[in-house]
């Protein structure tokens, strides 16, 4: 009794982690009286020699002699010796499904008409995937590794993301400038080529999600004013609204070019309304808008008091 528990021991994977897909069971002999745990989320996949020979899915702890060789393919007649064991490894998969952030560590130059070196676009957002097929898994990646991570994972899929947004862009992308009114099918797009590539490894991607796209600064503020363009709705009201923004970016009290033409524009027109206005609510109020020849008292081009005149001295505006 005292030697069975000497070379007893437990194949487990005792400290799973949430972001490792598979973790290797690699002593060097399953001792007689051996037990096997499989835990909940996981699945128990034996190896001989480098082969699978048998998935074990119900979570528990089994008797490897009595409940687990019988079902290994090659191995079912095997009698573990009084100093020997079996020399197998066990792979223990992470049968959740896994939520992975992405990101283009560069901007990827989309191909656009009107922009010769092309549109210069960043993307973000997450992807979802699970071990779908283990004998994949097992030719490809787990004969040489002892475990995979998440971030292995995510290496795979910057390889090939790159061309794949510019594909799935170009193809759903009807607007360049609003590309997340149609992130939902570049995403759909992305997501069959994308799991067509990586199920090479036995790995699934089960979803694909654009949270987002950023443009170049300037192409972002050039956007805004289209859309500043839109609200206000008034052509006239857009330049009214341009200059004030002009004003609002040079320097107010010591000046730019800019900010002083605007200003100057401003202040002439502003001067117009107000003389206009003035004149209507002269007429309105019943009082006396002109003087006996006619003439007002207002230039309604420029505002400028006319003092009985028939044209302004101002801007020289016929005033009768």
């Amino acid at each position: 009794m005292g030697f069975r528990n000497q070379f007893s021991n437990v194949v487990e994977w005792e400290e799973q982690s949430d972001d490792i897909m598979f973790w290797k069971w690699t002593n060097k002999e399953i001792k007689k009286g051996s037990k096997l745990i499989i835990r909940p989320g996981q699945d128990a996949i034996f190896l001989y020699n480098g082969k699978r020979e048998g998935v074990f899915t119900d979570e528990g702890s089994f008797d490897i002699e009595s409940q687990i060789i019988p079902f290994l393919s090659t191995l079912k007649g095997f009698k573990f010796g009084f100093n020997s064991g079996m020399r197998a490894e066990v792979l223990f998969v992470n049968t959740k499904e896994f939520t992975v952030k992405w990101g283009t560590k560069q901007a990827i130059n989309i191909p656009n008409q009107q922009l010769p070196g092309g549109m210069p676009i960043r993307a973000m957002g997450t992807f979802n995937c699970k071990i779908s097929d283990y004998l994949a898994l097992i030719e490809k990646v787990a004969g040489v590794k002892q475990q995979f991570s998440i971030e292995d994972v995510r290496e795979r899929v910057s390889a090939v993301l790159d061309s794949l947004l510019m594909k799935w862009i170009l193809q759903e992308g009807k607007d360049m400038f609003n590309l997340q009114a149609n992130a939902i099918a570049i995403g759909n797009g992305i997501k069959e080529d994308l799991d067509m590539e990586i199920s090479k490894i036995g790995i699934s991607i089960t979803g694909f999600q654009i949270q987002s796209f950023s443009y170049p600064e300037e192409v972002q503020k050039m956007v805004n004013k289209v859309a500043g363009q839109g609200m206000v709705g008034d052509t006239s009201r857009y330049q009214q609204v341009s200059m004030v923004d002009a004003m609002a970016s040079g320097n107010v009290n010591g000046g730019g070019v800019a900010a002083d033409m605007a200003g100057m524009m401003m202040g002439m027109q502003m001067g117009s309304q107000m003389a206009q206005q003035m004149n209507l609510s002269g007429n309105g109020a019943g009082g006396q808008s002109a003087p006996a020849g006619g003439a007002p008292k207002f230039c309604p081009n420029c505002g400028t008091p006319t003092n009985g005149a028939r044209f302004c001295s101002n801007c020289g505006t016929k005033l009768c």
